[in-house]
């Protein structure tokens, strides 16, 4: 409560007081202390967006919505009303990877909204060529019987046809796959192989699409921000997206077995302790979450 309380004070009154108190006493806005002072990356630009959200100017508001096309038009605008000299490379350069960044994470929500809202439709050809290059991956030495097969179950699927799988993530779950066990084949093979434990198995492609929902989330939520921000000097592309999956698969993994769960009926349990654990590792704004090739 009290913390809430803080910060609507702090917002409304304290922040332009001591905003203003600043300038006096260095001479510069809060944008130019921001981009000057911080190295570049999360720390830096999580700032700046929150000082041009925060701004009770339309101008440096606007900012934040800006588009790719658009972010060139926006720091000269910004410097404008600021009274910052256009000659002030240092600013502008700054400036304008934060809002490349703020406006690349939003595209690639959208990129990835899209993605999933794709049905996986089995009379499209390009969906079945995935799906039959998954299993040719994770399976090389075994020769897949026909499309509609219990043989799927072997890589984690629930039944003879995976298509009823993709159902919540669409082909976004698909392509997650495939990415990982394209990118990482040995590693998606070893993972493969581990979730087959007498003991301690796990449905691999299950499990694989409901990582894809987490990912999904926390780049929804925009828990991805520090990572993203730290890991692209500029704009984030789907493969960014991709690769944070595969850290997601590959430690999962490692998180399960170290736990030891009792059976797969604990996975709900366990799965949001892993969510909390990845929740708080992104809170720092260092954060870069990525296997290595």
């Amino acid at each position: 409560m009290w913390a809430h309380v803080w910060g609507f004070l702090y917002s409304k009154y304290f922040r332009f007081w001591l905003k203003w108190i600043l300038r006096l006493l260095t001479g510069k806005c809060e944008l130019q202390r921001l981009l000057g002072g911080a190295e570049a990356g999360a720390r830096r630009t999580l700032s700046v967006e929150h000082s041009l959200e925060s701004s009770k100017n339309k101008v440096l508001r606007n900012a934040v919505h800006a588009e790719e096309a658009e972010v060139e038009k926006c720091v000269r605008d910004v410097m404008k009303e600021k009274k910052i000299e256009q000659r002030d490379t240092g600013f502008k350069t700054n400036l304008h990877i934060s809002l490349l960044q703020i406006s690349g994470y939003k595209k690639l929500y959208l990129n990835v909204e899209n993605l999933r809202k794709v049905p996986y439709d089995s009379e499209n050809e390009d969906h079945e060529e995935q799906l039959i290059e998954l299993w040719n991956l994770l399976m090389p030495h075994e020769n897949l019987k026909a499309r509609i097969s219990k043989q799927w179950c072997d890589i984690g699927f629930q039944g003879d046809d995976p298509k009823t799988d993709f159902r919540g993530m669409g082909l976004l779950g698909l392509v997650n796959l495939v990415y990982f066990s394209k990118h990482y084949t040995n590693e998606a093979r070893q993972i493969l192989s581990r979730s087959n434990h007498p003991k301690l198995g796990y449905s691999y492609a299950i499990v694989g699409i409901n990582l894809t929902e987490m990912a999904y989330s926390l780049l929804k939520n925009g828990a991805l921000k520090a990572h993203l921000y730290n890991m692209v000097s500029g704009l984030p592309q789907m493969e960014h997206f991709h690769q944070f999956y595969c850290y997601l698969v590959y430690e999962f993994d490692k998180f399960w077995f170290e736990e030891e769960p009792e059976s797969i009926m604990h996975f709900n349990q366990y799965r949001e302790k892993f969510h909390e654990k990845i929740k708080g590792l992104l809170l720092d704004c260092n954060v870069v979450l990525t296997l290595q090739d």
